[in-house]
């Protein structure tokens, strides 16, 4: 094949040699633009499983980078005044330029024709090409002229940085916080060789402008940074090099992504294809993977279009994986004022599992004593003697209720229930999870009236059957357990008169069956059903009341909490959406007059509430669709909800118009809870796709929530939180005392075997 590499960065020198030592054939060019030794930037970081991936791709490059890397294991976070310390992380540091010599040195050993200082305006001058690699970098000129094609994605981040060097050695991959009159300033540093490290500087950009930079010249910047970090630079002077300079000195990171990767002979290769904030260390990983997944496919297809196909396929999951984890990472260091009323070692936690990637046992095995001094820090934190216990064994304090743990069973439809009464099946469904561990149980989402019901099979709590049949299930799981009992009041509104969940979920009941329904605005849920009919200030009243009245019921019952759900389109949710309601009265319309009503229960709920016992509302922080609530509008809604005397926030999303298109993953919830939690200073609840004991331990130790709720894990193991204990090692958490011998075996089994031993 004759093959052009349009961009002599790593990712089209990795390439080229690849392809050039698997057929000395090959006619491989690559074409730069700058001098060899030109380059924005210092230092490149990899990690250890980066470095095994290239020792098997070329093991002749991999040894010159080895033999040039600065390895270290720690990282280090300094934080008001004190510094936090966590090892085991196994990164490896080289100059960029270091980098860049040995993968030039490796192309003309093999035989590749190296041409600098050649612009690439375009490809029209490599027409006779078999293949043309445009691994031009984030400004590529290739992916601009094709741009019909690739359809790029270019999004401009919120923080400004400056890229610097220093002589001044660290021994970590260092973290620097310093506050500011204007903000906070982070240094990202790191050491790449003998006598030099790579010395970052960010902060959001309404904090450069009040600091002034954005009138300061590149030398009073560097000035300014100087001054600012002087107690960690030890007199060293910043360093930086004319590449950086060539235009302006702070640049904000863009985040590139791209519909296609390929067309024809053409193949976008690194940064042409996506970036990753430089927080993850992932740039320059991300470009030598790709190298090697796009050699593999062309040696393993039979053609070049089937080989393309195959590369774009296979880089896009793992692309996408770590844009995710990029993306929460960048959003943290752009929202570290979020942040900083943490103490430090929740903010170094929190900084550590920024991207969701790195879990609480991962951290456990690269630094055991660090996270026995989280936990033991969080135990103190919690009102518990100060040793080491898993985060989600720690006791949570909301008014005058103390949950035993952090562990909390959703609310969850069971469709079982006769005319609103629950009955036996329920009894032994809450006994269930109450005997199973969980500090706190939720009912279903109950409703206050007949009509206000999902389905026929819905519980209700307007009748006097109604009240009798959940205090037996209270007065049990009192009597009984350790767990409190939830009651979550909701009126299903638009989503009412609908079939069973097992026979159509929102799929409406055939018209003799139906009650009629109520909502914002006459906007049916979804295409068969029914049309609400437009409440009027009489309907408000006659919800409104009889929320209070449920709630009044409840509380006498015995329930130890209440929740006010307003999120998944239901009524309340359906008022507080712009897709679904079109009022244009004082309910409707802007934000403010949409939360109108729903602010109106809650106030009415907190009155009608004991003062000692907690409410929540769960609402919808996202509706995933054009024109819908964001993550913005969740945080002035839980400020506005937390006004009226809202203890926490059950934070969910989605679910409120059928166009929604949620951006699905593990915890892919949690970010919106983390925000709110520590943006607003309300308590939360974390919600969806969480499943694992470790991913309930990493939400609380990280301040990202003060509770998870699991559902589905509960359908599946009413046990989950006594197995998630033993699985940990945790022997304290009480068992039914029935129960102790199976308690017995299951750890003994456990110590014998290790926690992977058991499912889940």
């Amino acid at each position: 094949m004759k093959i052009v590499c349009l961009g002599g960065g790593p990712a089209g020198l990795y390439f080229a040699l690849l392809m050039k030592k698997s057929d000395p054939r090959h006619e491989v060019t690559v074409i730069e633009r700058n001098r060899p030794d030109d380059t924005f930037g210092w230092g490149v970081v990899f990690s250890d499983q980066t470095l095994d991936n290239l020792r098997l791709a070329d093991k002749e490059s991999h040894d010159a980078i080895l033999d040039a890397f600065n390895h270290w294991d720690d990282i280090e976070i300094h934080f008001k005044g004190r510094a936090v310390r966590s090892g085991g992380h196994g990164f490896c540091g080289i100059g960029r330029k270091r980098l860049l010599s040995i993968l030039q040195a490796r192309c003309r050993a093999l035989g590749v024709r190296l041409e600098f200082e050649q612009e690439i305006t375009d490809d029209a001058p490599y027409a006779d090409a078999d293949l043309i690699i445009a691994s031009d970098g984030i400004n590529s000129t290739i992916r601009r002229k094709y741009a019909h094609i690739f359809e790029p994605q270019v999004e401009t981040r919120l923080c400004r940085y400056m890229w610097f060097g220093t002589h001044k050695i660290f021994d970590a991959f260092t973290f620097l916080f310093q506050q500011t009159e204007h903000g906070w300033f982070q240094v990202h540093a790191y050491r790449f060789d003998e006598t030099t490290s790579t010395f970052i500087v960010e902060t959001p950009e309404p904090v450069w402008r009040a600091a002034g930079l954005d009138k300061m010249s590149s030398e009073e910047s560097i000035a300014f940074c100087e001054r600012l970090f002087a107690p960690w630079l030890d007199g060293h002077p910043l360093l930086t090099n004319a590449a950086h300079l060539r235009g302006s000195a702070w640049i904000n990171f863009n985040r590139v992504s791209n519909k296609r990767w390929t067309h024809g002979r053409l193949v976008l290769l690194g940064d042409a294809a996506h970036t990753a904030h430089f927080s993850v260390g992932s740039g320059t990983k991300l470009a030598f993977e790709d190298c090697i997944t796009l050699h593999r496919c062309l040696h393993r297809e039979p053609d070049l279009e089937r080989a393309m196909h195959a590369y774009e396929a296979e880089r896009q999951i793992e692309v996408l994986r770590v844009a995710n984890a990029a993306r929460n990472s960048t959003e943290w260091f752009e929202n570290v004022d979020r942040y900083t009323r943490m103490e430090a070692e929740q903010f170094a936690y929190s900084l550590l599992t920024r991207s969701q990637r790195l879990s609480h046992e991962n951290l456990r095995l690269r630094d055991p004593g660090y996270v026995a001094s989280v936990e033991t820090w969080l135990a103190g934190q919690s009102g518990l003697p100060e040793k080491p216990v898993p985060p989600m064994f720690t006791p949570f304090r909301l008014r005058g209720l103390t949950l035993p743990n952090r562990v909390v069973v959703s609310p969850m439809a069971m469709y079982s229930a006769r005319e609103g009464a629950v009955g036996e099946f329920h009894l032994v469904h809450f006994g269930a999870r109450a005997h199973g561990g969980a500090g706190l149980i939720f009912t279903e989402m109950t409703a206050p009236s007949a009509d206000a019901r999902i389905t026929p099979g819905c519980a209700g709590l307007y009748a006097p059957e109604h009240a009798a049949a959940w205090k037996r299930i209270v007065d049990y799981v009192h009597r009984e357990t350790p767990a409190r009992m939830a009651i979550q009041l909701g009126h299903a509104g638009p989503k009412g008169a609908t079939r069973l969940g097992w026979d159509g979920t929102d799929e409406p009941l055939a018209e003799a069956e139906a009650w009629p329904l109520l909502g914002p605005s006459a906007v049916p849920y979804g295409p068969q059903s029914q049309v609400p009919r437009t409440m009027d200030r009489v309907d408000m009243d006659r919800v409104r009341d009889d929320f209070v009245r449920a709630a009044n019921e409840a509380a006498a019952i015995g329930f130890d909490w209440l929740e006010l759900h307003c999120a998944h389109g239901y009524l309340l949710s359906a008022f507080l959406c712009p897709l679904t309601n079109l009022r244009t009265d004082e309910y409707g319309g802007s934000r403010e007059n949409r939360l109108r009503f729903p602010l109106e229960v809650a106030a009415a709920l907190r009155a009608a509430w004991p003062a000692d016992r907690p409410m929540s509302v769960r609402i919808s922080a996202h509706d995933w669709a054009p024109g819908g609530n964001t993550a913005d509008d969740a945080v002035a809604m839980s400020r506005a909800f937390r006004a009226v005397g809202v203890d926490l926030i059950d934070v969910s999303s989605g679910q409120t118009t059928r166009n929604a298109r949620p951006a699905y993953g593990r915890m892919y919830q949690t970010p919106f809870s983390d925000r709110i939690r520590n943006e607003v200073g309300i308590a939360t609840m974390a919600v969806g796709a969480i499943f694992e004991p470790d991913h309930v331990n990493g939400i609380i130790a990280a301040g990202r929530a003060d509770l998870c709720a699991l559902g589905r894990p509960h359908l599946a193991d009413p046990n989950w939180t006594l197995h998630a204990a033993a699985a940990l090692g945790h022997t304290q958490v009480p068992w039914p005392r029935p129960y102790l011998a199976g308690k017995d075996q299951l750890e003994r089994n456990l110590r014998r075997g290790g926690p992977q031993d058991l499912p889940g």
